[in-house]
């Protein structure tokens, strides 16, 4: 390989370098007291998003307007969607690969053995992760049996 060619190629490398180390940010706006919450900021964490967590005692539901039917005990922002509650993060990853044109996702309340929510010796709750859009509807995403 010449120098030239190497140089030529220099900045194709260190782009993709560049991007493949790119982490995606997430604000996660949670209680301060919250464990399964911080669990599932340490999902995140895991998975290779960077999150700032903003403790508050309680959400401004005006700000990100999540169904009521669909709300959880935290609320995350990720490259412009609303994450609600303790969402899979395959799924969370899958609805930004797929660039869904979805508001966000959600999972209702807080069902045992979503992530964050998982109790030793207690069988998972079934429970499905809801897309939504600006104007409210919502379709099931996916769905998760009991366990």
């Amino acid at each position: 390989m010449t120098r030239r060619s190497l140089l030529s190629i220099l900045p194709c490398v260190l782009l993709s370098a560049t991007r493949a180390g790119a982490q995606r940010a997430a604000t996660v706006y949670k209680d301060p007291t919250c464990g399964c919450c911080t669990k599932w900021v340490e999902l995140l964490r895991t998975n290779g998003f960077a999150v700032t967590v903003r403790n508050i005692a309680e959400l401004d539901r005006s700000r990100y307007p999540v169904p009521a039917a669909l709300r959880s005990c935290h609320t995350a922002i990720l490259d412009g969607h609303i994450v609600e509650g303790h969402v899979p993060i395959a799924d969370v990853q899958r609805m930004l690969k797929q660039k869904t044109a979805v508001a966000g996702l959600a999972v209702p309340g807080m069902p045992i053995g979503s992530p964050g929510m998982e109790v030793p010796g207690t069988a998972s709750q079934a429970f499905d992760v809801i897309a939504f859009d600006p104007s409210g509807r919502s379709r099931v995403f996916a769905s998760y049996p009991r366990g």
